[in-house]
């Protein structure tokens, strides 16, 4: 999966309060770049992830001043806030036995239980680490690190205790300035990791390395900007969201594991990201972004019967 809001965690505090009213578009090296677009109740909702069994969506949501991970039923009912801490905690996913979750907070990968109780930081670095995946047997974190050169967008694997953590690939994600929506994904035999990697900046495609690194294949290789691949249960495809139209403009797509039949399952005005399989294949829940409103959206695996989970009011 991938993370969709590195730059908001990167403001001070002291900055989000001053500027409670504006929304925040870009952020570069040196600079933040904002776009005044009215005073919205501070409520945003993203980065679902599916518990194993399907009961449950972890997702992250700004509701005051921070991010913090919660978790819902699948239909929407009983939002529970599991960090409620002053950090910015965002982009969680859950373990394959349902036990944990892995998440980013700050500039770094923690794992804490399902509950939210016994948070543990797991990489400690000076740069910044996003998008935690879990291997298939729930023994390896798969995550995206610019501890690397500049511009890069590292995928680095660790044991899930965060020892033995190793670069496995360097990926270029667009250079100083542009801040990528990167992402991982095992596949679910554990074979192979999807991932983002772009020639150029404002380009990125999706791609698949084998899991020691070995036999990189670029599934999508084209000018579009990609991002955020997930794997079907059964492997046999992989979701994404490519930009449309204009810039900044979302759809969730799909295509087969070997980057044949790509089609959009969405086709709207809003932006539409982050898509998470449901455990059982049938379903896709996605970001979904409107001006300032940011909510939790599910479909049919087929791209119909497009309905909201959360609500910014």
């Amino acid at each position: 999966m991938k993370c969709r809001r590195r730059s908001q965690m990167m403001v001070s505090s002291f900055v989000r309060q001053a500027i409670s009213c504006w929304r925040i578009v870009a952020i570069g090296a040196v600079a933040v770049t904002l776009l005044l677009a009215g005073c919205s109740n501070g409520i945003s909702n993203g980065d679902p992830a599916w518990s194993p069994d399907g009961s449950k969506i972890a997702f992250d949501s700004k509701r005051g001043d921070n991010l913090d991970i919660w978790v819902m039923n699948a239909d929407g009912s009983n939002q529970t806030n599991l960090t409620n801490s002053a950090a910015e905690d965002f982009c969680p996913a859950w373990s394959p036995d349902g036990t944990r979750i892995a998440f980013q907070g700050n500039l770094d990968i923690w794992v804490m239980n399902a509950d939210g109780s016994n948070q543990i930081r797991l990489t400690e670095t000076e740069a910044w680490d996003e998008s935690p995946a879990w291997s298939p047997d729930g023994s390896k974190i798969a995550f995206v690190s610019g501890l690397g050169d500049r511009g890069n967008c590292d995928i680095w694997v660790m044991n899930a205790d965060g020892s033995n953590q190793t670069r496995l690939i360097s990926s270029y994600c667009g250079g100083p300035g542009w801040s990528p929506d990167a992402g991982s994904a095992w596949s679910p035999d554990g074979s192979k990791i999807a991932f983002v990697s772009g020639q150029q900046e404002g380009e990125g495609d999706i791609c698949v390395v084998n899991a020691d690194g070995s036999n990189q294949i670029n599934l999508t290789n084209n000018s579009a900007r990609e991002e955020g691949p997930a794997w079907s249960p059964d492997g046999s495809k992989i979701a994404f969201a490519r930009e449309q139209r204009v810039r900044g403009n979302y759809d969730i797509c799909v295509m087969n594991a070997d980057g044949s039949n790509q089609i959009n399952l969405t086709n709207s005005s809003p932006q539409e990201t982050g898509p998470a399989w449901s455990p059982d294949g049938s379903k896709i829940a996605f970001n979904w972004n409107q001006g300032y409103d940011n909510d939790i959206c599910v479909m049919n695996a087929d791209g119909s019967n497009q309905t909201k989970l959360t609500e910014t009011e």
